[in-house]
């Protein structure tokens, strides 16, 4: 028998909490990738119905359908949640109520939750970096030390149920992590 956890997520359904702009596509749809890889159901989490706009930088891009609104959603109903960045989005997403309680019930809860790049500014305005060691994208550094956090420039920190990384060049460590993070979870 394996001490390794197993990387099958099936069963597990992963929230992606995004703005209806901005986000980075790059990191929305390749952490998405990574959970559908490894066997879990990833769902798309916005303030409005309908659809999202990604960018690349700051070019449109892609546009993604959106499973539920905040309003209607019920973190019970997920077993980890995923915060993409790019800079638009997590400012955005910050200034919705329902998106704020949302995510800051994950980690109060003590339940897995991947951010990268500007995502963690969400994380300030929902109350919850106090104490925890993360990265981000560097601009972010003042915000989160500021709200407690120990910031750190590394690839990827794991803190507990957290993981965070700095930018798009960070994706493969950050899809390991969050898989592993998702996998041990399950076990």
């Amino acid at each position: 028998m394996s001490s390794t956890p197993s990387t099958d997520l099936s069963g597990t359904v992963v929230a992606f909490a995004v703005a209806n702009e901005g986000i980075e596509q790059v990191e929305l749809t390749s952490p998405w990738q990574a959970v559908e890889d490894a066997g879990g159901t990833p769902r798309l989490i916005a303030p409005e119905s309908g659809t999202v706009q990604a960018f690349e930088h700051l070019d449109k891009a892609d546009t993604f359908d959106v499973d539920v609104t905040f309003a209607d959603a019920d973190p019970d109903d997920y077993d980890a949640l995923v915060l993409p960045g790019g800079v638009a989005n997590p400012d955005n997403l910050r200034m919705h109520d329902d998106a704020v309680a949302f995510i800051g019930a994950f980690v109060r809860q003590d339940r897995p939750v991947a951010a990268i790049c500007h995502a963690p500014w969400t994380l300030v305005e929902a109350g919850v970096v106090d104490g925890r060691r993360m990265t981000s994208w560097p601009s972010l550094r003042t915000d989160l030390s500021n709200a407690g956090a120990d910031w750190v420039d590394e690839e990827v920190v794991v803190d507990g149920r957290l993981v965070t990384s700095r930018n798009p060049d960070d994706l493969p460590a950050f899809n390991r992590e969050l898989v592993k993070m998702l996998a041990a979870a399950g076990s």
